[in-house]
């Protein structure tokens, strides 16, 4: 299975957000990629003044990414878009995951949410503008089984460990727009860990660059192999990174190596 994770710098104009991803994604495909997995917020990543109206599954981000699909003839992870909430106040933080003919085989919405209050220093509550998720969702995607999530959902080991010992995934997708200080030190560390104690191959694709005053994201989109090898990397700009996933070196892992099957609860 050849796989594609697409790295873009998304700001405040939708429509060039959009362009640029439809850009990658024929370069993915270009190169024979079965699988091309975009970051979070790909549709937008600017100032919340200018957010577009969020929409709904068959809006105008759905219907777009459906049509390259279908038009490319390849599996398209829409890393998230900003999907219209349960209210007037918060969306939904939303991955969409098209088959070849650009029909939807998957949505996850983002499950955890980044709420923190530290005195004199960050008063961040994601979930006052963004409702969580409650579904643990794996895809079927040609007989291999992809386990979905969002970024900070990077930091909660026990979403993964019920897409790969319940959901069976073997394949976890991480699209991300992971900050620049805490991805310096932490991005890595937790992708390959993340590979490790589950035993499955991560595609992990992340915005790059400044995308608003404050905001700076990390970039260095990868794929990570059950071992914890860095298999590809996106250089530090926009682009798609490509590798080929050997199905049959994960069952060897996982049999020579049980640590799955091993596991007291």
């Amino acid at each position: 299975m050849r796989v594609a994770v697409c790295q873009l710098n998304s700001r405040d104009d939708q429509e060039t957000n959009l362009a640029t991803a439809r850009g990658l994604l024929e370069t993915a495909a270009t190169g024979g990629v079965d699988l091309a997995v975009l970051p979070e917020y790909v549709d937008y990543l600017g100032t919340a003044g200018r957010l577009p109206p969020p929409e709904p599954v068959d809006g105008t981000v759905g219907k777009f990414f459906a049509a390259a699909a279908r038009d490319l003839g390849i599996w398209v992870l829409v890393g998230s878009y900003h999907e219209r909430g349960p209210d007037q106040r918060r969306t939904y933080n939303t991955s969409l995951m098209f088959d070849r003919q650009g029909d939807l085989a998957g949505r996850y919405r983002k499950i955890h949410l980044y709420d923190a209050e530290i005195p004199g220093r960050v008063s961040y509550h994601e979930s006052r503008n963004v409702a969580p998720g409650d579904d643990v969702v794996v895809v079927d995607c040609e007989g291999v089984r992809v386990g979905l999530s969002i970024c900070y959902d990077l930091r909660f080991p026990e979403l993964y460990r019920r897409l790969a010992v319940d959901g069976g995934a073997q394949v976890l997708v991480v699209p991300a727009a992971f900050m620049l200080h805490t991805g310096r030190d932490h991005w890595e560390v937790l992708l390959r860990a993340r590979a490790i104690e589950n035993q499955c191959y991560v595609l992990a694709a992340g915005q790059i660059g400044t995308h608003e005053p404050g905001r700076t994201c990390f970039g260095h989109s990868m794929v990570v192999d059950p071992w914890g090898t860095v298999l590809a990397q996106a250089p530090d700009t926009v682009g798609v990174v490509t590798a080929d996933l050997d199905l049959t070196r994960l069952a060897m892992i996982r049999t020579e190596l049980p640590s799955l099957a091993n596991r007291r609860l």
